[in-house]
C-alpha cells in the first residue's frame, strides 16, 4: 500500500502545488493588469505562467523524487535525476528568456503610445528587438553549456580545453570573421540609427521595406512581395538609398518627351486639375516645366509630392497615365513623331552646283540630274 500511496503523495503533490501556485500568480496578474492599464507589463507577464509551472513542478520532483522508495527509481536514480536537472534548466531558460521579451515588449509598446514621431518608434522597435535577439542568445548559450557541464565527461573536457582557449579562439575569430562583421554590424544599425524596421529603402537597384533584421542578416520586402536577404554588413560598407531618412515626406518627378509644338501652358492647367482630383497627392508643391530639349523633341518634367514613398508612386503613375490620355485626345500633334518626308531643296539651278552633279551627272551613277526646284527620291516618302 505504502509503493502506491508514496509516489501518489509525491507526483500529486508537485502538480497540485504547481497548479496552485500558477493560479495564484495568475490571479495576481489579472487583478494587477485591470488595475493599471497604462502599462501592458502586467498582461505580458501572464504569458510566463507556462514556463514558470514547469520550473516549479521540476524543481519540487527534483527534490523529492529520492522518497518515492521504487526499484525502478533506486535503480535509475542517477539517469532520473540527471533528467529532471537538464527539464529544470531549460525550464528556467526559458522563464528567463519569456520574462526578458515581456519586458522588452512592454517598454516598447509604452514607448509607442506615448511618441508620434513614427521614425523614433522605427528606431526602437529595432533596438528592443535586437536587444531581445541578444538576450535569447545569450541565455540560451550558458543554459547549453550548463546542461553540458552536468556530466562528468564534459566537466573533464571543460578543464583540458581551458588550457587551450587562447588557441582556439584565435582559431575561432579568424574562422567567424565574417559572422562577427554581421553580429557587430547588426549593433551598429541597432544603436546607429542608419536603416530602421519599416523604413523605404533601395538596394542595388531593387526598391522595398525593411521587414525583419537580425544579428547577422536584414530582409527587404519589394513592391512585388519579393524578399531580398543580405547582410547587415552590407549596409555598413557600401552605400544605399533610405527614403525614410529625415522624414517620409517624397518629391517625385514625371518626364515627357513631347514635339516643340506642345502645349506646355495647357499641360499646367491640366496637371492642376489631375491633382486636385488625385487623394495621394499632399497638396505640399507642384510644378510643370520644360527642362530639356534636342532636335526632335522637349522633355516636359512634372514635379509632384506625397507624404510618404507609396503616395508619391501613386501619384506618379496617376499623372503620366491621365497627362498622355489628354494629350492623345486632345492635342495629338505634341506627341513625339518620326518625320519622314523629304527635306526642302534649294531652288532653281542651286541644286547642281551644291551636289556636284554639273556636266551631265558625272557625279550620279545613273548619269541623271534632278530637275531644278526638285527633291531626289529618297525611298521614305
Amino acid at each position: 500500500m505504502e509503493n502506491v500511496v508514496r509516489p501518489l503523495l509525491v507526483v500529486g503533490g508537485s502538480l497540485m502545488i504547481t497548479l496552485l501556485v500558477g493560479w495564484l500568480v495568475d490571479l495576481l496578474l489579472r487583478r494587477a493588469d485591470s488595475r493599471h492599464h497604462e502599462t501592458p507589463v502586467w498582461g505580458l507577464l501572464r504569458l510566463c505562467r507556462p514556463p514558470l509551472q514547469v520550473v516549479l513542478c521540476t524543481a519540487l520532483l527534483r527534490a523529492s523524487y529520492g522518497q518515492l522508495r521504487l526499484d525502478v527509481v533506486r535503480e535509475n536514480r542517477a539517469a532520473i535525476g540527471q533528467v529532471l536537472t537538464l527539464v529544470l534548466i531549460a525550464a528556467s531558460a526559458w522563464l528567463v528568456i519569456r520574462v526578458a521579451a515581456t519586458v522588452v515588449q512592454s517598454s516598447y509598446a509604452r514607448y509607442a503610445t506615448s511618441t508620434r514621431d513614427p521614425a523614433r518608434v522605427r528606431r526602437v522597435r529595432t533596438q528592443v528587438t535586437l536587444i531581445q535577439r541578444v538576450i535569447t542568445a545569450v541565455v540560451a548559450t550558458v543554459a547549453v553549456a550548463a546542461m553540458l557541464l552536468t556530466f562528468p565527461a564534459m566537466r573533464t573536457v571543460g578543464t583540458s580545453m581551458l588550457a587551450s582557449a587562447g588557441v582556439l579562439g584565435i582559431v575561432a575569430g579568424v574562422a567567424a570573421q565574417s559572422t562577427l562583421g554581421n553580429l557587430f554590424a547588426g549593433f551598429q544599425i541597432a544603436f546607429g540609427d542608419m536603416v530602421r524596421i519599416g523604413d523605404t529603402v533601395v538596394v542595388d537597384g531593387e526598391w522595398g521595406t525593411v521587414e525583419e533584421i537580425t544579428l547577422t542578416f536584414l530582409a527587404v520586402r519589394t513592391w512585388d512581395e519579393r524578399r531580398i536577404t543580405m547582410p547587415v554588413s552590407y549596409f555598413t560598407s557600401k552605400p544605399f538609398e533610405n527614403w525614410s531618412r529625415g522624414g517620409v515626406q517624397m518629391t517625385g518627378t514625371v518626364f515627357f518627351q513631347l514635339d516643340h509644338s506642345a502645349p506646355v501652358a495647357a499641360m499646367r492647367e491640366r496637371l492642376r486639375e489631375i491633382l486636385g482630383e488625385c487623394a495621394s497627392w499632399d497638396g505640399r508643391d507642384w510644378s510643370l516645366a520644360v527642362t530639356d530639349t534636342t532636335a526632335s523633341t522637349i522633355e516636359v518634367r512634372a514635379v509632384v509630392t506625397a507624404k510618404d514613398a507609396d503616395d508619391i508612386w501613386t501619384v506618379r503613375c496617376a499623372v503620366r497615365e491621365q497627362l498622355v490620355g489628354w494629350l492623345r485626345d486632345h492635342h495629338p500633334y505634341a506627341l513625339p513623331r518620326i518625320v519622314t518626308s523629304p527635306a526642302v531643296l534649294p531652288p532653281g539651278d542651286h541644286w547642281p552646283e551644291l551636289t556636284g552633279a554639273q556636266d551631265g551627272g558625272r557625279d550620279r551613277p545613273d548619269g541623271r540630274v534632278p530637275a531644278p526646284g526638285r527633291a531626289p527620291r529618297t525611298g521614305r516618302g
